[in-house]
């Protein structure tokens, strides 16, 4: 099975919307994901991530189904933190505890990290708990059971054939990819990005000739991928550190 996460487009946050750029982008996305098609098409509840989803039901004639769980605000208030009294960030992003979060000290923690003395009086495990628990519901529906202790799925159906597009954003996404993958959210989140439009391709695969006794393993193929925007002659920047073309 693949995944296809992909965030929305170059946004205006309030309203909730797309920008100009931002429809071009999700047609960019629309034209590379329609070249060898999904089976179904989600998104978020958020008005960007439908409007960046909607040219791909549109090339591939289907119905868009929506997954509240991954609406960006319900995150932004679990794993933001406060800069002073009226000003908030997340976590990974703040001037003092993107540094904790990156630390040696975090990392020696795993899966407890949100028991660090400097995190426990947040509640950060509430956002991984409430996406995990919900996305292991999803997938398990498409035949992939969640062995959180193996770090693995069951293979409950035939997934080999089976294409799925996931249409949100980057700061939810960055706790769905770390549960998805077993991975503590800290190293996940002080490392990984997703651009706008980007694309990020999963693999659920059952090892060479099923020699992973029925069980599939979550490996990234591609991650925030943004090769339709060159293809189409579109900008490339990454909002979170200003770089245009440089790489």
């Amino acid at each position: 099975m693949l995944l296809f996460y992909i965030r929305h487009g170059d946004p205006i946050y309030k309203p909730d919307q797309l920008t100009p750029l931002g429809h071009r982008q999700a047609e960019s996305v629309a034209k590379r994901l329609s070249m060898f098609g999904v089976d179904e098409i989600y998104s978020s509840t958020s008005i960007r991530a439908m409007q960046t989803a909607q040219p791909t039901c549109e090339y591939m004639k289907m119905e868009l189904k929506t997954l509240d769980w991954m609406h960006e605000t319900y995150a932004s208030h679990e794993m933001s933190l406060p800069i002073d009294q009226k000003t908030r960030t997340w976590c990974w992003a703040h001037p003092k505890y993107s540094g904790i979060l990156a630390s040696r000290e975090v990392r020696e923690m795993g899966d407890r990290w949100y028991e660090h003395p400097d995190l426990r009086e947040y509640n950060l495990d509430a956002c991984p708990k409430r996406v995990g628990a919900e996305l292991d519901k999803w997938l398990a529906g498409f035949g992939l059971e969640h062995d959180r202790d193996k770090g693995l799925y069951k293979v409950t159906a035939n997934i080999k054939e089976k294409r799925i597009a996931l249409f949100a954003h980057e700061g939810v996404g960055k706790v769905f990819m770390s549960e998805l993958l077993d991975i503590p959210f800290p190293y996940y989140a002080a490392h990984f990005d997703m651009k706008h439009s980007g694309m990020t391709v999963i693999s659920f695969d059952e090892g060479r000739n099923g020699d992973l006794g029925g069980y599939a393993r979550a490996r990234v193929l591609t991650l925030s991928n943004d090769s339709h925007l060159y293809r189409d002659g579109l900008p490339t920047d990454h909002a979170s550190t200003r770089l245009r073309e440089k790489y």
